[in-house]
């Protein structure tokens, strides 16, 4: 038999070279950069006051815990996850006295991160929200994480967003959200930060969330909250998914997608929770059941079954009383820390005078901060200054420290001067 004389089944025009990850090539482009006065703003991951990562106090205790367990095995999780660390999840979230945990309300799945939760959530709602008359189209914030747009395209869900950042004042455009979603068909989903939103670090105010609740019941759009800095982003768990829980008051039906990696350090273990929480009725628990059913089937053929030990030491710590207090305590030293540069930032471009107003930077929250720098300001400060960040302006907050503020500071103030 005579072989094929094509050389591939995969020629340009079928699958073309796609463009390097931004996020990824400016990590890429940092760590080549030879000048010991670089400066890593681009890193969506926390760092202590020497620019190196923090394995949390209360991680290692557990991870001491977890290795001296003469029972611990590598056996596979259920699908579903591990029942002791999802359970302490919902409970985070929604508060442990929440009435849609006791009346069997809410379906919990083990992900893979927040961003597997995110994906599991498209991909159940691409199969199986099909309300009569519901456009299935998605409403992102503009601007939003990246990766928002590429999970619900790959799974055919259409994207349309909504405004949010006010480039005028660099604060929430309320009026101009609730509008679009007051326009949008009824029943479209409408995705949500829960706190602390990447990038802007501009969140609604309990007021503000209330108005966008009334708009949404009216309209009977369907929320998807994605929640991954609670308790990192204020340092207080309640507050952080105060969001959440006042739309499931509000007998919302939702669903949520959860995060271990940043409150808990557990980047590269990617430990995460999709959550579906159904509206108060008599056959809310049969509604569950059957999309918890689902969600396993959906799970099952995705990934089997969920990686453990992220999983594990989030439990642990989860499960444990002193454990747990120690944990907040790690919260609020990551969150104080993170809020101490805004405000040192804040006053190092005052004292320099640097034209503009500098407010916004006090008034974001949680790890990232839309500075409101321009694209050309940005590369030049790459170029001259060695200064990484995203082309939008976005900045980490926790690549700033003692010894590098300054610098930035002055930087700024530079090229914001020479573009006047």
């Amino acid at each position: 038999m005579a072989p094929s004389t094509s050389i591939t089944s995969f020629p340009p025009e079928a699958v073309p070279q796609a463009p390097e990850d931004p996020l990824f090539g400016l990590m890429r482009a940092y760590k080549a950069d030879p000048s010991p006065n670089k400066v890593d703003l681009g890193i969506g991951a926390y760092r202590d006051n020497n620019a190196k990562p923090w394995v949390l106090p209360v991680v290692k205790k557990a991870d001491e815990i977890l290795r001296n367990d003469p029972d611990l095995n590598h056996e596979y999780l259920p699908i579903a996850g591990l029942a002791s660390f999802t359970s302490k999840a919902s409970e985070l979230l929604l508060g442990a006295e929440s009435p849609a945990l006791a009346e069997k309300r809410v379906a919990s799945v083990q992900t893979i991160s927040g961003t597997g939760a995110v994906h599991l959530g498209a991909l159940f709602l691409a199969k199986f929200y099909k309300v009569h008359g519901a456009n299935r189209t998605v409403y992102l914030s503009n601007p939003t994480w990246a990766n928002h747009n590429q999970i619900f395209s790959n799974v055919g869900i259409p994207i349309a967003t909504y405004p949010y950042f006010d480039k005028q004042t660099k604060g929430l455009d309320i009026e101009g959200m609730k509008r679009a979603l007051a326009d949008a068909p009824d029943h479209s989903i409408i995705l949500l930060h829960a706190c602390a939103h990447n990038p802007t670090g501009v969140d609604p105010t309990p007021e503000q969330w209330r108005e966008i609740a009334d708009v949404m019941a009216a309209k009977k759009h369907f929320p998807f909250f994605d929640t991954a800095y609670q308790g990192f982003a204020s340092g207080d768990l309640d507050r952080d998914a105060g969001a959440i829980r006042y739309f499931i008051e509000k007998g919302f039906e939702l669903v949520i997608a959860q995060s271990f990696a940043k409150n808990f350090g557990l980047y590269g273990e990617r430990a995460g929770c999709f959550h579906f929480v159904s509206s108060p009725s008599p056959q809310a628990a049969e509604i569950t059941t059957r999309v918890a059913s689902q969600l396993a089937i959906l799970q099952r053929s995705e990934i089997s079954n969920p990686p453990i030990y992220g999983a594990r030491i989030a439990s642990t710590v989860l499960n444990d009383e002193a454990l747990f207090e120690e944990w907040k305590g790690n919260l609020r030293t990551m969150s104080g820390r993170i809020i101490s540069m805004r405000d040192a930032l804040y006053s190092k471009l005052q004292e320099l005078g640097t034209p503009g107003n500098w407010d916004h930077i006090k008034n974001q929250i949680g790890m990232f901060s839309f500075t409101g720098l321009s694209e050309s300001q940005v590369l030049k400060l790459r170029d001259e200054f060695h200064i990484y960040m995203t082309k939008n302006g976005r900045i980490s907050m926790a690549g700033l420290n003692t010894g590098n503020v300054e610098y930035f500071a002055k930087a700024v103030d530079k090229v914001v001067r020479e573009s006047q």
